[in-house]
């Protein structure tokens, strides 16, 4: 079964062990979610919870998004995703906090990774480059554009372009501390995305 809950990535810092182990984390605010909707088999083909997260004003909210979240009471939001096979009955308008999570539980985190804007291929797609020597005429340039038989360019071929802002799930991140009355969680290593990015975080799905 899965646990979830949505959040905003805050940044990282670093914590110690007990046995002195300096260890690197990023802090990520989960303020309570809110239940907006429970999706069954019957109704809709598939079991699913729905959380939101973070409250935006009833101006940027349209009338169907105003009637949705009117059901559980609560305010237009920000950041909505549902989980399959959600853990444990909880009913619409419920909240789910950061103890849904404990110390040491393993986690997959996904959220857009930073944007890079237009990049080579070698940044891009970890090419090499050609020698830089004088009269090369070959340094950081994408290589052969294929076989002259077909006389096109052949779909996926690795060339520049757009690079970052895709979604990204890191898996297996393992839960350092909870803080229950800041909600705040600490995950060991770094989670997708700049600093304030939104981020869905889950219970792990390949856990040993």
């Amino acid at each position: 079964m899965t646990k979830g809950i949505l959040g905003r990535k805050v940044g990282m810092t670093q914590v110690f062990a007990e046995n002195g182990e300096l260890i690197p984390v990023t802090v990520i605010e989960a303020a309570p979610n809110v239940v907006l909707q429970k999706k069954t088999i019957e109704n809709d083909g598939y079991e699913a919870v729905q959380l939101g997260f973070e409250n935006k004003r009833e101006k940027l909210a349209n009338k169907p998004e105003q009637g949705h979240v009117a059901k559980a009471e609560t305010a237009p939001k920000r950041f909505i995703r549902e989980f399959r096979n959600y853990d444990g009955e909880v009913e619409v308008g419920q909240e789910v906090k950061v103890d849904i999570f404990s110390e040491g539980d393993i986690i997959d985190v996904t959220g857009v990774s930073k944007g890079k804007g237009f990049q080579g291929a070698i940044k891009r797609h970890g090419q090499s480059r050609g020698p830089m020597s004088h009269g090369s005429r070959y340094h950081r340039r994408p290589g052969s554009m294929g076989p002259v038989a077909p006389n096109r360019v052949f779909k996926n071929k690795l060339l520049p372009g757009r690079m970052g802002g895709e979604q990204i799930t890191i898996q297996n991140l393992q839960v350092v501390k909870v803080d229950a009355e800041r909600n705040v969680l600490l995950v060991k290593g770094n989670v997708p995305g700049p600093k304030k990015s939104l981020v869905k975080i889950q219970s792990a799905l390949k856990a040993n």
